[in-house]
């Protein structure tokens, strides 16, 4: 009986083929390699958290630029730790981006871990500085007026007694905690309403140029931190436009008083008071406003859709770490859009 055919045909050189078939198709990882300066970038987290000194004989560490391109393999995909170690074994589109195409080593799980924890916020702020100098260097500047506004970002949920909110409000731990407890408990992480939902977790305020949408600035706190505080602290102020674009919940007469005696010329929505309805005049200018403030829900989409906003850490400054390398991520993804 004749054998039926089948499409699957074995080759030994099948893995050259791929690597042929997915540059043609194109990598997105080596769109970003093609327009970021990776070894700026470590020489940026170097100056911040140089390498360890290692004992003579013990295992050398890997290279800082190694590890700053497996942290946006890390965020653009949303990968744990573990997963961080099982991709690139998995992947070579992952091993020649960070460089591990023909290593018999990947760093594991702790490694990557440490790695996070010794360059820390000030690592990351070092890499957004030294990438926004990048994207200016590339004739990329902030123009045509900023978009200021802050977007949520969940984390695990806690759940504590009546009695231990008690104690946390008050900047307190509960006596009976053991150490193993409490570095599994979020204390700093909280909760907000929106649009009549719950929410739990962080926020971020970014400003985003109007011409190239990319985040010039960025500020973390936590979610019940209501929007319009940080304002002013995420305003760029290298901007060639003096407008500044944002939503209904930055509204304050006070704060808008403020910005024009600084020389910037206010573009928030108004919002309606209880018996008083905005007017048609005010209806048609907050229709204006938004279809230039709507550019910033791009933004946000564009982080969720590449490595989703959600974090697994556990405190304020693992939160901050996270959210850092979320606007990092992104800003590499759009320059990457742009092209060279």
């Amino acid at each position: 009986m004749m054998a039926r055919r089948t499409a699957v045909k074995n080759d030994l050189l099948a893995d050259e083929g791929y690597a042929h078939k997915v540059d043609a198709i194109g990598d997105p990882l080596q769109k970003i390699e093609a327009v970021v300066d990776f070894s700026a970038l470590a020489q940026a987290v170097e100056r911040i958290s140089p390498p360890p000194e290692q004992p003579k004989g013990g295992r050398p560490p890997y290279p800082t630029e190694m590890m700053v391109r497996v942290l946006v393999v890390k965020r653009l995909h949303g990968l744990s730790d573990e997963q961080t170690e099982f991709q690139p074994l998995d992947r070579r589109s992952f091993r020649r981006f960070c460089g591990l195409e023909h290593s018999r080593n990947i760093p594991d799980r702790t490694t990557i871990w440490n790695f996070e924890n010794r360059i820390g916020v000030d690592g990351v702020n070092a890499l957004f500085a030294e990438l926004d100098r990048q994207i200016r260097a590339r004739g990329l500047e902030a123009r045509a007026g900023q978009i200021v506004d802050a977007t949520l970002v969940p984390a695990p949920k806690q759940h504590f007694t009546r009695e231990e909110k008690a104690i946390l409000d008050q900047d307190a731990m509960p006596a009976d905690w053991k150490p193993a407890k409490r570095r599994q408990k979020d204390v700093d992480a909280r909760w907000t309403k929106k649009h009549g939902k719950s929410h739990h977790g962080y926020k971020f305020t970014v400003s985003v140029d109007r011409k190239h949408k990319f985040i010039r600035t960025w500020v973390p706190d936590t979610a019940c931190v209501h929007d319009s505080q940080h304002l002013e602290a995420a305003l760029e102020e290298w901007n060639t436009s003096a407008e500044i674009y944002a939503d209904k919940g930055y509204v304050g007469a006070e704060r808008e008083e403020r910005l024009r005696e600084q020389g910037y010329r206010p573009r928030i929505q108004r919002k309606a008071k209880q018996g008083k309805p905005l007017s048609a005049c005010q209806e048609r200018r907050n229709r204006r406003i938004a279809k230039v403030r709507a550019r910033v829900e791009h933004v946000f989409a564009a982080i969720t859709q590449w490595g989703g906003k959600r974090i697994r850490t556990i405190g304020q400054d693992r939160a901050n770490f996270a959210m850092g390398m979320m606007v990092l991520v992104y800003n590499m993804h759009r320059l990457a859009f742009l092209g060279p």
